[in-house]
């Protein structure tokens, strides 16, 4: 179950007039509260697999990820929007333990598991990089991104439904590809001045990180004829 990126952030607004130094700024606090945000996550995530917690209801996921998102929104210049933001990446981390203790205990799951957070790192290193070194503005993709999210994201609540093996496979490819731009996105919208607040650049990042993680452990499992 993928979910979609933070439909909150403030879009790349083009002939913003940010310097170079406040960007670099919104960059470095962006990093050090998804590094933070990353940590939160992965301990909620082991708490969840070391105490054998069974699978949360995907309905009651979806439900407090938009509740934490939306209160994220609206907390993000202040101080208790970095709260919210663990609220947020805690519950991702806690909601996936059971997933991952599913993944482990198949043939060469920990292999999967391991590959997929392998893979991860390289895209999210890769596309960071794409738009740190050619400092290229792409907002240009707004559209095409957003639209993209969306309509993944009803595909893939369409697919709890039919339980389509193929639709879920689509589902899980368009998320890699949409979250890898997404970071690129992301990145570029700060060093450009399109996006000034580090909080809902993290959760955008840390939800495309997500996603990408989560979509990449089942097209992996799919290809290890475990799926």
């Amino acid at each position: 179950m993928n979910n979609p990126t933070n439909p909150y952030s403030a879009p790349h607004q083009h002939g913003i007039a940010v310097s170079g130094e406040r960007a670099a700024q919104v960059l470095k606090n962006t990093y050090m509260l998804l590094g933070l945000s990353l940590v939160v996550a992965t301990s909620a995530s082991w708490f969840a697999m070391a105490s054998n917690i069974g699978f949360v209801n995907v309905w009651l996921t979806i439900g407090v990820y938009f509740g934490l998102l939306l209160a994220t929104n609206a907390l993000r210049n202040s101080a208790w929007g970095i709260l919210a933001v663990f609220g947020l990446t805690g519950w991702l981390g806690f909601t996936t333990g059971p997933i991952i203790n599913m993944y482990t205990q198949i043939p060469g799951g920990m292999e999967i598991v391991t590959t997929a957070l392998a893979g991860t790192a390289g895209i999210f290193v890769a596309m960071s990089a794409i738009a740190l070194v050619t400092r290229k503005d792409f907002s240009f993709l707004t559209n095409f991104i957003m639209i993209g999210v969306l309509v993944a994201f009803g595909a893939s609540i369409a697919n709890i439904f039919f339980a389509i093996p193929a639709l879920s496979l689509a589902v899980s490819a368009a998320f890699v590809l949409l979250s890898s731009l997404l970071i690129m996105w992301q990145t570029s919208a700060i060093i450009h001045g399109g996006e000034t607040n580090y909080i809902m650049a993290t959760v955008t990042l840390f939800v495309s990180i997500y996603n990408l993680f989560m979509s990449l452990l089942h097209l992996l499992t799919a290809l290890s004829g475990n799926d």
